[in-house]
């Protein structure tokens, strides 16, 4: 994501409030003018986000989809486009919630062994809704870019990587496990978006989930820690998903 998407995602609130007061100046003062009402429609869908602020190639995201999933991942894409166009103007937990249930919904968990005949691999958000598939990284990283897509502003969000307590009610057994964390305010206690269970719930209600280490597009956090501890550049990672998701088309 470039500095100037990244930059429209986190002052939103500022460029709206900016655009209200231009618009109710001009619509006060200027009165059937050629052009006033799409002019009107426009302000008004920046103002109250109607309109997301991408830079997705819609064309090339569509020929990507058909050319390696076919009409099922059309379709997948399609749904996609439609849920997160509604999302403009809702609240920012009604956000998490839609795009957490989407995903959830129409993602099936598979290992990527099983969906990539890799190891570890992590998909973009359009190769897991053409697979229809994907493990707990793709689930986060759909719904992490997903959201930024509709106006949350990547700092509030961290992908975190997590041992997850797995069996009965005292099991000493876990498993590396990634969820989606957002945080209303930086030292709010995190919400947890997550693929093993529906409901959205604050990280205090999730004991069977320990954070190892976070990270989002500004850096990486060791558990418990207020600082990243590094850069993010060091995931190799996450370097390739952001490549090979320009390439889809798709930069939010």
């Amino acid at each position: 994501m470039d500095d100037t998407h990244h930059f429209f995602s986190c002052h939103l609130s500022d460029i709206r409030g900016v655009l209200h007061g231009f618009w109710r100046a001009a619509c006060s003062s200027v009165v059937h003018r050629p052009g006033l009402a799409f002019c009107r429609m426009l302000l008004c869908g920046l103002v109250f986000g109607t309109f997301v602020v991408t830079a997705n190639d819609s064309e090339r995201m569509q020929q990507f989809m058909l050319q390696r999933f076919g009409a099922d991942g059309v379709r997948n894409l399609r749904d996609w486009r439609d849920v997160l166009g509604r999302l403009g103007a809702v609240n920012e937990n009604d956000k998490l919630r839609q795009v957490n249930e989407f995903f959830n919904r129409r993602i099936q968990f598979q290992e990527d062994v099983v969906v990539w005949s890799q190891l570890d691999y992590w998909a973009t958000p359009l190769e897991a809704l053409g697979k229809g598939a994907g493990d707990c990284e793709d689930f986060a990283i759909a719904k992490y870019f997903s959201l930024i897509e509709v106006g949350v502003p990547a700092a509030r969000m961290r992908l975190t990587y997590v041992r997850a307590r797995i069996g009965a009610p005292g099991s000493t057994i876990t498993q590396a496990h990634m969820v989606l964390s957002y945080y209303a305010q930086p030292e709010a206690e995190p919400l947890i978006l997550d693929n093993l269970i529906g409901d959205i719930r604050p990280a205090g209600r999730r004991p069977d989930l320990t954070p190892v280490f976070s990270f989002n597009g500004d850096g990486l956090w060791m558990a418990g820690a207020d600082k990243p501890a590094s850069s993010v550049d060091r995931l190799s990672r996450w370097k390739d998903l952001l490549i090979r998701m320009k390439t889809e088309g798709y930069e939010p």
